[in-house]
This record gives structure tokens, sequence and C-alpha cells, in this order.
């Protein structure tokens, strides 16, 4: 079962929704340790005041915002929880926008919005509902970590699904990456769209869609393990010559 990151409410219009925020997403990566060379013993970072020269616990420490270099304002969690804003309580739906009206670079990660109870079952399933049909998107706004964010709300099998965006301020200009001009022929655009239609498939899904990184390391691992030579690495590919399309 997921832990709750977060327990709230949607606010839409005279609609309150209580719901649980869990991730969607998990992480399969294999993750390494730093360790001493000479013994191997793990190497770890430790929190040490810079005026007493110690190590700290988790106990001691607290936020705080540093006005000057001698000066520090603390904020607790008390004082972030207890927000003037609606959205430190909930996430309050300002519109509802088509989904391709959103640059998906302002997108990123995702959330499983779950019910809170039987009591959220039925305006839980109205929002559904509504969201399916109207084939819009929500965008909303909530507080969480010590900041407002952007949101977007969708369906996904019947679940609500909140996705963070970015605000617009946040998303740099790339005029200045844009390469020399350059003249393309309607033929050559034609030959792109053509090669793009033998590539098209219909679901991200196959053999071409695995993570090959994590399952190669777990094989040198494995090799390492039982003290068997590491895994033969693969002649690299001929790259593939320029072609005019």
């Amino acid at each position: 079962m997921p832990r709750t990151i977060w327990s709230g409410a949607i606010s839409f219009g005279l609609v309150t929704v209580p719901i649980n925020v869990v991730g969607a997403t998990e992480d399969h990566s294999i993750h390494f340790h730093q360790y001493h060379l000479e013994d191997g013993g793990r190497v770890r970072y430790r929190k040490v005041c810079e005026l007493e020269d110690r190590e700290v616990a988790q106990e001691e420490i607290g936020k705080g915002y540093e006005l000057t270099k001698t000066q520090i304002i603390p904020i607790t969690d008390e004082d972030l929880s207890n927000l003037p804003l609606p959205t430190a309580k909930a996430i309050e739906i300002d519109a509802f926008v088509p989904l391709a009206s959103i640059d998906p670079i302002r997108i990123a990660e995702g959330y499983y919005l779950q019910p809170a109870g039987q009591v959220a079952a039925k305006p839980y399933k109205l929002l559904v509902e509504a969201l399916g049909r109207s084939a819009k998107v929500a965008v909303a706004k909530y507080a969480w970590s010590g900041r407002e964010r952007l949101g977007l709300l969708r369906v996904r099998d019947d679940v609500l699904v909140l996705h963070a965006m970015r605000w617009p301020d946040e998303i740099r200009d790339p005029a200045e990456l844009l390469p020399p001009p350059a003249e393309v022929s309607e033929a050559e655009i034609e030959g792109a769209l053509a090669l793009m239609d033998t590539m098209t498939i219909d679901r991200l899904e196959g053999e071409e869609f695995r993570d090959r990184y994590t399952e190669a390391v777990a094989q040198i691992i494995e090799a390492k393990r039982e003290e068997k030579p590491l895994p033969e690495v693969p002649e690299p590919e001929q790259p593939a010559p320029v072609l005019d399309l």
C-alpha cells in the first residue's frame, strides 16, 4: 500500500472532495552507496553545526530564512501549515482547459488522488465523470513543501491524477537555442513525414521500451556476487549515415 504524501480536499465550486495523495510512480533504478575502498566501511553525510563543530540530531534542526549573515528568521512546520492561503488545505480548481492547450514542458511528476472514506465517494465520482465527459483537464493550485504550486487534474482509469506543473516564469525562453536559418522544401518535409509514419505505433509497449541500463547493472552485480566473468560488452552498432531527406 503506497504511503499517503498529503491529505486534504479538492475544492470545485461548492463541491468538496476529501482526498489522500499517493505517489503514481515507482523508482526501479539500482542505487549505489559510497564506501571506503580500504575497509568497505560506509561513507555517510553528517549534519554538523558550523558554530559548535559537532554533529546535531534531527530534533535539533529547524528551518529558517537567512535575512542577513547574522540574522535568521525561524520558520516552523506549524507556520507553514497555517499559511493564509486557501490552497494550504485544499487543491483549488481554478479553470478547465483542453489538454492540448498545455505545453508538455510544464508538466512534471504525477500523483494519484484517493477518495478519503465513504463520504468522498460520491463527489469524487462526480468529478471523475464530469472530467471524463468534458474531454478537458482541470488547472488547480495547491500548497506543498513551503510553496504554492500549479497543478493539472485529469482522469486515468477512473482515478483522478494530479500532475505538478511549472509556473510560466519557470520555463526558460528557448529562443537563444534556435539553429541558424535554413530552408527546407515541401519534398523534404513529406519525406520526414513518411519516415514518421513507418515509425508510428499505437502504444509505448514492447521490447524497445525496457530499462536495459538497469538490467545490465543487475547482471554486473550478479556476476560479481557469484565471482563469475562480467557480461561481454556488445559491439556498438555502426551509426547510420546521415541521409538527405
